[in-house]
């Protein structure tokens, strides 16, 4: 059974009098424990499919299925449920708090979730080890590097053990060789069991991944899985 399942999916945003078909039924699977880049050029309906994925959005047509579960149907509720339990994001700006610490910052989904402060301390402990920041727990963000602010946005999208760890662009904002550093934490994390689903425009990002779905005028234009 396939992790994420789309049939048909289609977006169409009305600007005016003319409709915008973002994407023109997108059908895909993604299975448990792939590492999985969506490509395309800027406007191709990448970035919508991605947020129907992270069910920050919902589709105008068609079934989005997430561990069996048909998310195209739920409402607001399920869906911040969805969001905070079963998907890790991870973006280009990072999205930190300024004024918390890293440790506290990769806390705060699991206050969302309603977990005690014993456990949510442990746990966001066990993250920063994972993507090594150890030493870092009580600097705030200006007090990180830009390397350094990603792997608390990633150890944050880890905490609450997601099924899905989805990432925009998620070396944007750095340099290369920081870049390099971050797609070498995305492979291990790949490698320890995590389902990984970057969305990218950068063909050296994507060649990371283990499989690329190349998106064009929104629909699915090619679906290349590497030799293993």
């Amino acid at each position: 059974m396939p992790l994420i399942e789309t049939r048909d999916l289609w977006k169409t945003y009305v600007m005016g009098s003319e409709e915008i078909h973002a994407l023109r039924g997108v059908s895909m699977e993604i299975q448990r424990g792939e590492y999985v880049a969506i490509m395309g050029p800027s406007g191709s309906g990448k970035s919508t499919l991605m947020n129907l994925i992270g069910c920050l959005d919902t589709p105008s047509k068609g079934t989005y299925l997430l561990n069996n579960k048909e998310v195209s149907s739920m409402d607001d509720d399920e869906l911040a449920r969805i969001r905070n339990e079963e998907i890790g994001f991870v973006f280009q700006t990072f999205n930190l708090l300024p004024r918390a610490s890293a440790l506290h910052n990769v806390e705060l989904p699991l206050v969302y979730a309603g977990v005690s402060s014993h456990d949510r301390a442990e746990r966001a402990k066990a993250a920063l080890i994972k993507v090594e920041l150890e030493q870092r727990m009580g600097h705030k963000p200006n007090e990180l590097s830009g390397g350094q602010r990603q792997r608390v946005a990633i150890a944050r999208a880890l905490v609450n053990n997601p099924s899905i760890l989805l990432a925009d662009e998620p070396t944007g904002n750095l340099d290369s060789k920081t870049g390099v550093e971050i797609m070498t934490l995305f492979e291990r994390l790949h490698q320890a069991g995590n389902t990984i689903v970057l969305v990218t425009h950068e063909p050296d990002v994507a060649a990371h991944a283990h499989r690329v779905i190349h998106i064009r005028d929104g629909q699915v234009e090619k679906d290349v899985t590497r030799a293993a």
